[in-house]
């Protein structure tokens, strides 16, 4: 049996505790933890990198856009590490949608911040470092709750496109008679499930859904997956025009709603990692 460590950031909390109730965490990777503990592994939390905890495998699962090189170097370590290679999932890098001026799109367009879930993991790390004394792990750090959609992208004030915590992307929810919908990408090793999130509103987010049903991942988004270096996350994702467009990308996801329909199994989310920590133990 293994011993997998998971290594968060050190202000990060992936259990939290309310009240008297027992611990409970909003990250899909303790569902898939506690169903390997089931099976006879055992989990712990690194909660940093200079506690150099022990372990058989790791999960790098640091809340944030971008990864400090001293967690890269501790995962490392270990004979297995999901997500080593993802250190910077802003959405100047990810993003197949931008849209720059004169580039020939005309249609509706978003603003968004670069950082991921619009700056909230920074701003809530950089809350708790604040309250505990400590230097902020990412002063500057820009919080965006509201995403600001435009009917054309000649109707984005010019400056808007040179913010460099800023970007302009594509606006592209597929229109259903019910709603709005957005795709999105689960996986983790060779296990992975896609599906259609849809919403009553046009910002298709996780309040607003309703529904979730199954579609195909495109042979592209698979090839993009490689090139930014995921072994587990979240994609989210639109097809327009028969060309894919990848909005999001996501290391460290949240559950997703079990009510919403179809959605990813945790058990085979557990069996894929468990193959792939049979694969670089043997």
């Amino acid at each position: 049996m293994a011993h997998i460590v998971v290594i968060t950031h050190e202000h990060d909390r992936l259990l939290e505790r309310k009240l008297f109730r027992r611990a409970e965490s909003s990250y899909m990777i303790h569902a898939i933890l506690e169903d390997l503990r089931r099976r006879g592994h055992s989990w712990t939390i690194a909660q940093g990198f200079s506690t150099k905890i022990a372990g058989d495998a790791a999960v790098l699962h640091v809340d944030s856009t971008t990864v400090d090189p001293a967690y890269i170097e501790y995962a490392r370590g270990f004979p297995l590490c999901l997500n080593v290679g993802v250190t910077d999932i802003s959405k100047s890098r990810v993003s197949t949608a931008r849209v720059v001026p004169h580039d020939g799109w005309e249609g509706p367009v978003i603003v968004k911040g670069v950082l991921n879930c619009g700056g909230l993991p920074e701003s809530r790390l950089n809350h708790r470092a604040s309250r505990a004394g400590r230097p902020l792990p990412f002063p500057g750090a820009r919080l965006m709750k509201e995403y600001q959609v435009f009917d054309r992208a000649a109707d984005v004030p010019a400056d808007l496109f040179h913010e460099p915590d800023l970007l302009v992307e594509r606006f592209l929810p597929e229109i259903e008679p019910d709603g709005f919908a957005l795709r999105y990408w689960l996986f983790c090793g060779d296990y992975d499930f896609c599906g259609r999130f849809v919403s009553r509103d046009r910002i298709v987010k996780g309040a607003g859904v309703f529904r979730s049903e199954p579609c195909p991942v495109p042979d592209d988004l698979r090839q993009r997956r490689k090139e930014l270096g995921f072994d587990y996350g979240k994609f989210d994702f639109a097809v327009h025009d028969g060309k894919t467009y990848l909005m999001d990308a996501n290391k460290t996801p949240g559950r997703v709603p079990q009510d919403a329909g179809e959605v990813a199994s945790m058990p085979r989310m557990a069996d894929a990692l468990e193959r792939m920590m049979r694969h670089a133990l043997v």
